[in-house]
Order: structure tokens, then sequence, then C-alpha cells
């Protein structure tokens, strides 16, 4: 790469410049206007959510490309999309940015959520740009749904058993061998490289959605509550009972993990990571045994019935060896963007 052009600031070409710089990843009769306009289908929902994230909150130069951040970036929202039902429609990006950052690498950031979108058909469709003293990116993802098939958190029935579709800790693991490269020496590179890709490159369950309305036809007479995982397994059923107003019980050994883990961390160690780690982007569902049953077997690999929806409000996760203590379960224990 032209070495003049890879050390080209912000700066230097200004708002204008870089906006018809980032133009070209948009499709060109969309932009130009002060707003988008995104054609929906008759009888869905539009669904928006807003997501931001922070360097050296969310990600650092030591740990993602700039292609990986925007990869994350925009596998994050649409994740958020999947654990409402929804199909996506487009994203708008806003882009905070220190004027002596790289040209380069913004318009890498930008190849990142491309490269990303374009495994669901989705643009990006706008957007704005800033000047701010640290790199910060906020992208707003809009989506559409089946008003009778939203997934929704304070739906979950008791009875109901709690579905994950895929293993969980392996981001949060893939970001230690990242900072620390030596705690992974005596993984095969294949495992390395399998956690680290589970970190700086997330898939979105986008593929859920289309099994779940195959298996419980629509409109959907069966309440489906969820959310995804972005903020760790535990947080996703604690929130999920909290607004529900029920209770769970977890069963640690059905937590699916990845094989990467087997022979090298401890039960322990790795139930953290999975309960905790955050970051994975499945989705964990609450629905009755019969079509949960029939979701993992389709799903496959990674999915599995974890626990079920009990009365009172505690999630309590259970061991099956009698000599240790079942657990009840805190929000405190997960990241907390405030926390000390």
């Amino acid at each position: 790469m032209n070495s003049n052009l890879s050390s080209l600031r912000v700066r230097d070409i200004g708002e204008q410049g870089l906006l018809e710089r980032l133009q070209r990843f948009c499709p060109a009769d969309i932009i130009g206007d002060d707003a988008a306009v995104l054609e929906t289908l008759p009888n869905q929902s539009l669904i928006v959510t807003t997501d931001m994230l922070i360097d050296g909150v969310h990600f650092s130069d030591v740990t993602t490309s700039p292609e990986d951040a925007g990869w994350r970036a925009a596998a994050a929202n649409l994740s958020d999309l999947a654990a409402m039902g929804a199909n996506p429609v487009g994203i708008t990006v806003g882009l905070g940015l220190p004027g002596d950052v790289t040209v380069n690498w913004v318009e890498r950031l930008y190849q990142g959520m491309t490269r990303c979108l374009e495994k669901y058909g989705v643009k990006i469709v706008g957007g704005d740009i800033v000047r701010s003293p640290i790199t910060t990116l906020a992208i707003t993802a809009f989506g559409q749904a089946n008003p009778n098939f939203i997934i929704r958190r304070a739906t979950a029935q008791l009875e109901d058993v709690i579905v994950v579709t895929g293993t969980h800790g392996g981001s949060r693991v893939g970001l230690e061998i990242l900072l620390h490269p030596e705690i992974g020496h005596h993984l095969k590179p294949e495992q390395k490289q399998a956690l680290i890709t589970a970190h700086q490159r997330p898939n979105p369950r986008l593929d859920v959605i289309s099994i779940l309305k195959e298996i419980l036809t629509s409109p959907c007479p069966i309440p489906i509550s969820g959310m995804d995982s972005s903020d760790g397994l535990a947080d996703a059923i604690l929130q999920i009972c909290r607004a529900s107003n029920v209770g769970a019980v977890i069963a640690s050994t059905q937590i699916p993990l990845p094989s990467a883990f087997e022979g090298w961390l401890t039960p322990k160690q790795s139930l953290e990571y999975a309960l905790y780690g955050g970051e994975d982007f499945e989705l964990v569902l609450c629905l009755p045994a019969e079509p949960a049953l029939a979701l993992v077997q389709k799903l496959g690999t990674g999915a599995a019935i974890i626990g079920t929806i009990n009365p009172g409000s505690k999630v309590i996760l259970h061991h099956e060896k009698a000599e240790i203590p079942d657990q009840v379960l805190s929000l405190s224990q997960g990241f907390q963007h405030f926390g000390q």
C-alpha cells in the first residue's frame, strides 16, 4: 500500500473528504439526503437498535485490527435484531474520531463492517461523523419482524425450557489469548485460532429466526422469550427472568463449551468463562419443551437445552455433584460498565 495514503490523516481531508471516501460503502440511491428511506414489507414491525463501542473499552489495536473492530460492531447490532426475531434491513454509522486517526484505519473499519453485513444482504445506509477525543463507533440497526413473532424478554412462561444456540466462553478466552499469548502455548494452532476468531469475528444468529418460523409456523401461537448473550450467559438468563417475573434452574453440565476448553481449563474456570465471559453473541431462548427440542436438533452441535423456567425469582445454577452446593446467580457477578 502507498505509504503516503496509509499515513493520510482525517484532519488532512476533513469531514467532507472523509464522507466522500466512505460513501462508496453505501448504496448510491439511498444516501445523499437528510435521512435514509427504507422500504419495509406490509404487516411488518420496524425494529430499531443502537449500540456504541469505545476505543479502549470495546476494542483496541492490541486485540483487534480495524477490520475486526468493524466486523464486531456490525455483528453486535445484527445480534440484537436476531434476539428480537427480526431480519435486518440496514444500518447507520455514527463515528467520532480524533483528527490524527489515519484515513486508512477508518476505511479498514468500514471494510470490516461491510464484510460482516454482506453475509446477510445488509447495507450501510447513512450516518454521521464528528470530531472526538476518543474513537467512538455508534451503530443504529433497522430490522423488520412479523408483529406476531417478535421475541421479547418479558414472556417466559413457567415450565418453558431454556435453549442456548451455541457454545459459551470462547470469545472471552480468545481475548485472554490475545492479551496474554503465553497462556495458549499448549493449544493446537487450530484450537487457538478458533478461540481468537470467536472474539474477533462473531456471527450473529440470524439463521435461528428462519428455523423458529419453520418450527412454530406464523403467526406464532407460542410467545418466545429471549435475548442475546452479548453481556454473558448468566446476564441473559437473569434479565429474562427479571422481566418475566419468574425464576430458573440451570444445569451446569448442560452448558455447551468450546471443545478447546477440554483438558486445559478446569471445570470451574470453564463455567466462569461461559457464564460471565460475554460477547459470544448467541441467543438465549425460553419456549416449550417440544419446539425447543426440535430447534436444538435443527441447529446441531453447540445448541442445547440448559435449564427450565420455575416459580419464584431466583436463578439457581445446579451442580450434579452433591458435594458442590447450588449457586444463586446475580447480575453483579458479570461485566458492569461502571463497576469498580
